[in-house]
């Protein structure tokens, strides 16, 4: 391995982490403000039980996103400073803008959503969670026009061998950047509707069948199945603009190596794509599919693999399964929201101890497709940093070895698998400890929007009246 393979190694398995938070964060805080929303409409207790529940997972997936982000921000000057240099003048200040206009707002609202529920008045703190969730929307949104700009650059020049932006709306309005926006951000809402309707299925599996438990878990079937196929949808609309804007990525994703006139390009569903022989082995197929799918015509071509040098290629082994993975668990997740359906329709949601145990295992599902996406995205994209503009061997910084990018890999490696595993731990703790409920159950930890625990046995006589208090605000008394 040389300086330049550790370097994609390392901001890769960085990436990984980092983007799994984010996504967590996306999802959950437009959760908990509907879920607050729905709680000011109703004054049902239920709803206000889920949200102290799920604030406080929100609360770590939002520190860990922040950590591990900070990270990945330094790695553009150590390791990409060719890079930076080329094309600083455009990503540099799209994530300023995120900084002042997301990350600040998320911010200054924070402590009001966490801390603030018996201090300021219920529409101030809904205001808050509100601000919090469109917070999270717009820092992806910033975050997708920058990686948008470097799959499909435009609105720029380029002046003394550097990238000058010259309409920002341009930059910001590429041809990508709409269709991985929509994408992305109904991803983190599907991952987050996985993860508690998981959360809900595992509770249930055991037993506990409060009403908590059980809101969720249909509030969370409702997103997955209406979520579900609308992303498939979006797929399939973002499929189609690479195909006109980066068709090496297609081609490698499909294994489609070369045109044969008249036959039309099948369908590859299972094989495995060999490089260096320009085949694709053990091929299933189904012909002429992959023309209807992409160009809607009975024989229609796209480009194949052999059209591009071998040097401008991707790698087509890697791309064509995490596709596949992505699609696969999207169509699971299809499933699952119709079979919901079905059960909800025969008034049997909660009785399917085989629907319970899918829906249990299909929990993680969301975040894993999230990171085959980003894969496929961002290996499909290679040998590019900059499509058609920068090629990543030359965005590389140009005087670290080899060893020097494995000791710090290593420490990496060592660091998050400590920090982050931590972190993961505690918040599945937290969700294996499940929603209290209002009659009595909410435990005493002091978390938000919580009394505290009383730290000795004489002052428990006061705790039954700050539970009392406690639950006059929460019901707008």
């Amino acid at each position: 391995m040389d300086a330049l393979l550790l370097a994609r190694i390392q901001f890769g398995f960085t990436i990984s982490f980092h983007i799994v938070f984010p996504a967590l964060t996306i999802g959950l805080a437009s959760y908990l403000a509907v879920l607050e929303g729905l709680w000011l409409k109703t004054r049902r207790p239920v709803y206000m039980d889920l949200y102290h529940f799920w604030s406080k997972v929100f609360a770590v997936a939002f520190g860990m996103g922040v950590v591990s982000g900070l990270v990945m921000a330094y790695q553009f000057g150590t390791n990409w400073s060719n890079f930076s240099r080329f094309a600083g003048g455009v990503t540099g200040p799209l994530l300023a803008y995120e900084v002042l206009t997301a990350f600040f707002l998320e911010a200054g609202f924070l402590g009001v959503m966490l801390f603030g529920m018996k201090r300021v008045g219920p529409g101030l703190h809904f205001m808050s969670t509100v601000a919090v969730a469109v917070g999270t929307l717009i820092s992806a949104t910033w975050i997708l026009a920058s990686n948008s700009w470097m799959q499909t650059p435009q609105g720029h020049e380029i002046i003394d061998g550097r990238v000058v932006p010259v309409d920002w709306l341009r930059v910001i309005w590429n041809p990508s950047f709409p269709y991985r926006l929509a994408h992305m951000v109904v991803s983190a809402f599907l991952a987050t509707a996985l993860m508690v309707s998981a959360s809900a299925a595992w509770h249930l599996l055991r037993g506990r069948n409060t009403e908590p438990v059980r809101v969720m878990f249909s509030m969370a079937l409702w997103m997955i199945l209406i979520a579900a196929p609308v992303q498939a949808l979006i797929g399939d609309q973002h499929g189609l603009n690479t195909l006109k804007h980066q068709p090496a990525k297609i081609a490698a994703i499909e294994g489609h190596w070369e045109n044969r006139p008249g036959e039309g390009v099948p369908l590859i569903l299972f094989g495995w794509p060999d490089m260096a022989a320009e085949v694709t082995r053990f091929a299933v197929e189904i012909p002429r599919a992959g023309s209807l799918l992409l160009t809607h015509s009975w024989d229609g071509d796209i480009p194949a693999l052999k059209n591009f040098p071998a040097a401008d290629r991707p790698n087509a082994t890697v791309v064509f399964w995490t596709f596949r993975v992505m699609v696969g668990l999207g169509v699971l997740m299809i499933v699952l929201g119709l079979w919901a359906a079905w059960l909800r329709w025969r008034q049997r949601l909660l009785d399917s101890t085989a629907f319970l145990r899918f829906a249990a295992v299909m929990g993680p599902s969301g975040l894993v497709a999230i990171l085959a996406g980003w894969y496929t995205t961002e290996i499909g994209r290679q040998p590019w940093i900059i499509y058609g503009l920068m090629r990543t061997a030359d965005a590389v910084s140009p005087r670290h070895t080899a060893g020097q990018m494995a000791v710090t890999m290593a420490i990496f490696v060592v660091a998050y698998l400590f920090v982050f595993g931590a972190g993961t731990l505690y918040g599945l703790r937290l969700i294996a400890d499940g929603p209290a409920v209002d009659e009595g159950e909410h435990p005493l930890d002091g978390g938000p929007g919580q009394p505290r625990q009383p730290m000795r046995p004489l002052s428990a006589a006061g705790a039954t009246a700050s539970i009392d208090l406690s639950r006059e605000v929460r019901h707008g008394h």
